[in-house]
């Protein structure tokens, strides 16, 4: 009991001292931290949304979109593989109308063929669920009929929305912001809350963008006149061109007020922004703002096989729906790396490949609510916790000293460096102090005391009942009640991880808090009040304990 190694002497105090440091940054103003060299360190923790203020943002998925998007690229799947592979089935024009996906097969004798091909296509008719998630109807004898379920349209719109928390994570993150608060409400909902951001455009401006990269072939035989009267051709569609230089023959400009340039572009894409590994902002050779891209090696080699088979053609970039430039390839583009101008801005070119770089959205996201909590309501909130804590550990301190003399001062300064050595691992690991927090911390300050009560108690217990001299009373009474205070701590750290893993939000940020003070409430309470027994009975050699 008195013997301790000196390693574990160093080794207690060291840890002491490195968590007492860990902490000081989270209690010196911002302003003055702000004028340290760069070179010091200044973990601090972050406070969530509650305590510094913030905005929250609701989005909601546009599941029609995204039934929408899946006929698109089932039907250019049709297409391809009917009109490439060997031997090729003789088709007529895809139409997508109604929310369905018909075609008629011309040659009687394909039929059969027609039909095992969409089954290898559309697996089978069962999606991952072994639900069907696509079903297959002949009419008249050659017409095909191809319509989504409600089963492979749900399962569709249950990965897109974690898909889309995911890029939404990523680009939130790519701004800088701390500790955002990214969880999915309901089937086609997603709350983010963003700790410390006042104004909350640019956050609605970057989710809004969908991010869709295309480079499609223009149209070029495309009349203007049918363009205007928005009659697309055979095998094209029409999007809108708002920047379009003027003099394009292949472009249809407004006659009027409010309208937008169309032109006329090839259904089939040639490379997506599924394809990209790297988008940044740059300048181009004008020194304009621009955005530069880089396609993985697949997509390099078809853009490079695409521009090569098109030199003197012109070919669009598309992003979410707008054109944002359709110039003439006047060579090969190989390499895989291209440059997209469209009159940008530096902010905007930068929001742009961020959007890009972090992958495009599975489903368009609207902004259904939006509400901003005021640093004022944080303040308050942070007081009242701090008046709980205080109220809560001088009463504590005041029982304990009462009750147990001179073991309640050594808990006194245990239940001190406990407090510290939370707020220095919460700055260590960038934690997020929120209201549910403040609430776990003084949880943990109530309960720090339970190891120590236990301990004081089965000391009474070894010096009234059994008898035992002073060490030998401390000496079994840590040993005894060690094993029921680990018994029940690590009870409590396997709640904490589970309220981590499955809750979100405040729920975490309780977790982490109660996780973090289980831990050092029995290092503290334990080890640490053990060292400074050990060095009092050394010191003095008592024979009885006044406890």
């Amino acid at each position: 009991m008195l013997d301790l190694p000196k390693w574990k002497i160093w080794s207690i105090w060291l840890s002491i001292a490195v968590c007492i440091l860990l902490a000081i940054p989270s209690f010196v103003p911002e302003a003055t931290r702000a004028r340290l060299p760069s070179w010091v360190p200044q973990p601090t923790v972050n406070l969530g949304l509650d305590l510094a203020g913030g905005s929250s943002i609701l989005l909601e998925a546009d599941v029609a979109d995204l039934a929408r998007t899946r006929l698109t690229a089932k039907r250019d799947e049709i297409e391809t593989e009917f009109r490439r592979q060997d031997p090729r089935i003789d088709i007529g024009e895809i139409s997508m109308r109604d929310g369905v996906i018909s075609f008629m097969v011309r040659d009687v004798a394909q039929v059969d063929a027609a039909r095992e091909r969409l089954l290898q296509l559309t697996g089978s008719g069962a999606g991952m669920t072994g639900q069907r998630e696509w079903t297959i109807e002949v009419r008249d004898g050659t017409r095909f009929i191809v319509t989504q379920t409600n089963a492979g349209l749900d399962q569709a719109v249950k990965q897109a929305m974690a898909d889309a928390r995911e890029v939404v994570d990523r680009r939130i993150n790519a701004l800088g912001t701390l500790e955002p608060t990214i969880v999915l409400e309901g089937r086609n909902r997603i709350l983010v809350e963003v700790p410390g951001l006042k104004d909350p455009e640019s956050l609605k401006q970057l989710l809004g963008k969908t991010a869709r990269l295309e480079f499609k072939l223009v149209d070029i035989a495309a009349n203007p006149a049918q363009i205007a009267a928005g009659n697309a051709p055979i095998g094209s569609e029409l999007l809108p061109y708002p920047d379009a230089p003027a003099g394009l023959p292949y472009v249809a400009y407004p006659t009027r007020e409010g309208q937008k340039p169309m032109i006329a572009l090839k259904r089939q894409t040639i490379v997506s922004g599924d394809q990209l590994i790297d988008a940044k902002q740059e300048f181009d050779d004008q020194q304009q703002p621009a955005v530069g891209f880089t396609f993985d090696g697949q997509g390099g080699r078809r853009f490079a096989r695409v521009t090569q088979e098109n030199v003197g053609k012109p070919f669009a970039i598309i992003v979410d729906g707008n054109v944002i430039s359709a110039p003439n390839i006047r060579d090969a583009i190989l390499g895989g790396r291209g440059i997209i101008n469209g009159g940008f801005t530096v902010e905007s070119a930068n929001e742009l490949a961020i959007a890009l770089r972090s992958g495009k959205l599975p489903v368009a996201l609207k902004v259904v609510e939006e509400r901003t909590v005021s640093a004022e309501l944080g303040q308050d909130s942070i007081e009242k916790g701090i008046l709980a804590g205080v109220v809560g550990t001088l009463a504590l301190i005041v029982f304990m000293l009462i009750t147990y003399v001179r073991f309640g001062v050594y808990t006194t300064f245990a239940l001190l460096v406990n407090a510290v050595m939370i707020f220095g691992i919460m700055a260590f690991f960038g934690a997020t102090l929120t209201l549910p927090g403040i609430a776990g911390f003084v949880l943990t300050i109530g309960a720090a005391v339970d190891a120590n009560v236990l301990i004081n108690e089965r000391i009474r217990e070894e010096q009234r009942i059994r008898n035992r001299a002073a060490v030998p009373a401390v000496e079994f009474g840590y040993k005894e009640a060690s094993r029921a205070i680990f018994d029940a701590n690590i009870t409590n750290v396997i709640s904490a991880a589970i309220m981590f893993v499955f809750g979100s939000g405040p729920i975490r940020g309780f977790a982490v808090v109660l996780a973090i003070g289980i831990v050092t409430s029995v290092f503290t309470g334990v080890t640490f009040t053990r060292l400074l027994v050990a060095d009092w009975l050394k010191r003095n050699r008592p024979k009885t304990i006044n406890i």
